[in-house]
């Protein structure tokens, strides 16, 4: 079978190929790219989102569907929209079920890279701070310590990027809330890059590089302007095999891009 999905939005002419990172007969996950929401949202239904399209594909018989014998496909646990990496789905609703009694508990390991600004003091720091919907902005999750829901995320440092006033760390959420690691970093006053709703700055190759030029008539675009951040690994035991079961998804292309300037320019 092929190793990409390939699909369309024919309202938009648009298309993708999503890598393949796992398959058998009851799971399927893919790498959502950045950008993509999983599902149809409300406040912008023309934008094309992963699981419409997948389900327009498996009802039209599309070449990827019919190979695979799919009839069924649902998407088995959060992953934002800014967000690219690892996004797992069921084949059958049994699948569902029990993976929905798997991300319930803290069992699956979800490892995310993120890049962040500021400095830890540690290399290793604990978030355990509750979280709730905004009252007033329905896009927003704050922390409310009386009010919202047992939340908490392990932090370790991979790379500092002190003259790029930045940070690459190793997140590991131990709950399953709706921006769940977005809202701790900030609360430990470490924004993600390019998060705007919650006060994270672009990264821009002009405030790295001293004797950075532009070309006349040119305008900066920034080297990273959305959520930094990205589900690397997923590890869990199979809902129906009871294996082992490890997922991983490689870095894109504008985290590599990042990365490799703010390792040349940001020490």
């Amino acid at each position: 079978m092929s190793a990409v999905i390939k699909l369309s939005a024919p309202e938009s002419r648009a298309f993708w190929e999503i890598p393949v990172l796992f398959e058998d007969d009851h799971l399927l996950a893919l790498n959502k790219p950045a950008g993509m929401p999983v599902s149809p949202s409300p406040e912008s239904p023309d934008q094309p989102d992963l699981i419409s399209m997948l389900h327009g594909g498996i009802e039209v018989g599309k070449p990827w569907a019919v190979q695979r014998g799919l009839t069924y496909l649902m998407v088995s646990h959060r992953l934002d929209t800014e967000i690219s990496g690892v996004l797992l789905f069921a084949k059958s609703k049994t699948t569902l079920m029990a993976l929905s009694d798997l991300f319930g508990t803290e069992a699956p390991v979800q490892t995310y890279l993120a890049l962040a600004r500021g400095e830890p003091s540690t290399e290793q720091f604990t978030v355990d701070a509750k979280l709730a919907s905004h009252p007033v902005n329905p896009e927003l999750v704050r922390v409310d310590f009386e009010g919202g829901k047992k939340s908490k995320t392990d932090f370790s440092v991979l790379e500092k990027f002190p003259r790029g006033g930045c940070v690459s760390l190793r997140c590991r959420p131990l709950t399953q809330r709706r921006h769940q690691i977005r809202v701790h970093l900030r609360h430990a006053g470490f924004p993600l890059v390019g998060d705007a709703l919650y006060g994270g700055k672009p990264l821009w190759l002009s405030r790295l590089k001293s004797d950075y030029r532009l070309k006349e008539g040119r305008e900066e675009r920034p080297l990273l302007a959305r959520v930094a951040l990205h589900l690397e690994s997923l590890e869990m035991s199979h809902p129906v095999t009871s294996a082992q079961l490890a997922v991983s998804a490689p870095w894109p292309k504008d985290l590599q891009v990042a990365v490799k300037y703010l390792r040349q320019f940001g020490v």
